[in-house]
């Protein structure tokens, strides 16, 4: 592996710290910053995210040239992009929490609640989960290079209360099961978004984000 320069983008969404750390301990060098400029330098980028989409997208689309910056970055300069929790969910078309708010756009979908057909199980989904791949048997040589060479029982962390339901079953790369089957690793191109948060996830998110620095898309 070598050593990569993550940015991390700082748009007021908390939680920032522990994936810069994650990400300092498997040896990559981490900037967290607001500046736009600083997406067009980043190796890889990385957007995290906690609360409510509609607050996250304002938040992030406050920021001057932030949006537009981003977009040049990951869509025409196809630098590497992975999406924590709310960050993740941004990549959606639309999200439907507190009214309908427009996403990235970067994946055909939408963000909606989770609603289980188990109604005894409680919202938000909390805890720890394995993934359900959708690759043909779950052979290795199958998946994504991100959720590579992590062992298939191993657990992730979760706290969500809302799901991103895709348009096409081909940009949903990993499921979990809460009641039903939901999105918990979605993905295109150069892109890949994850539900849970691998900063908390010990080995088994380490390894993903190790991943994620090898990616080469």
């Amino acid at each position: 592996m070598t050593k990569e320069t993550i940015h991390i983008i700082d748009y007021g969404s908390g939680n920032l710290r522990s994936v810069a750390k994650a990400f300092e301990h498997i040896g990559a060098t981490v900037n967290i910053s607001n500046n736009p400029k600083d997406l067009l330098k980043a190796n890889r980028i990385v957007l995290p995210g906690q609360g409510a989409f509609r607050d996250c997208m304002e938040s992030l689309s406050s920021i001057e040239g932030m949006i537009e910056t981003l977009n040049e970055a990951i869509l025409q300069k196809a630098t590497p992009f992975l999406g924590v929790c709310v960050g993740m969910q941004l990549m959606a078309s639309r999200g439907v929490e507190h009214g309908a708010t427009a996403g990235l756009g970067w994946i055909e979908g939408e963000v909606i609640p989770i609603n289980p057909a188990d109604k005894s199980l409680k919202i938000p989904h909390m805890g720890w989960n394995d993934l359900h791949y959708l690759s043909a048997n779950n052979a290795q040589d199958n998946l994504h290079i991100v959720l590579r060479n992590i062992d298939s029982s191993a657990n992730f962390y979760f706290v969500h209360s809302f799901m991103f339901s895709c348009v096409y079953n081909h940009n949903c790369l990993a499921m979990v099961d809460y009641g039903a089957l939901i999105p918990a690793v979605v993905g295109r191109d150069n892109m890949i978004g994850v539900q849970f948060h691998p900063e908390k996830s010990h080995n088994a998110g380490l390894q993903l984000l190790s991943n994620f620095l090898d990616w080469k898309p």
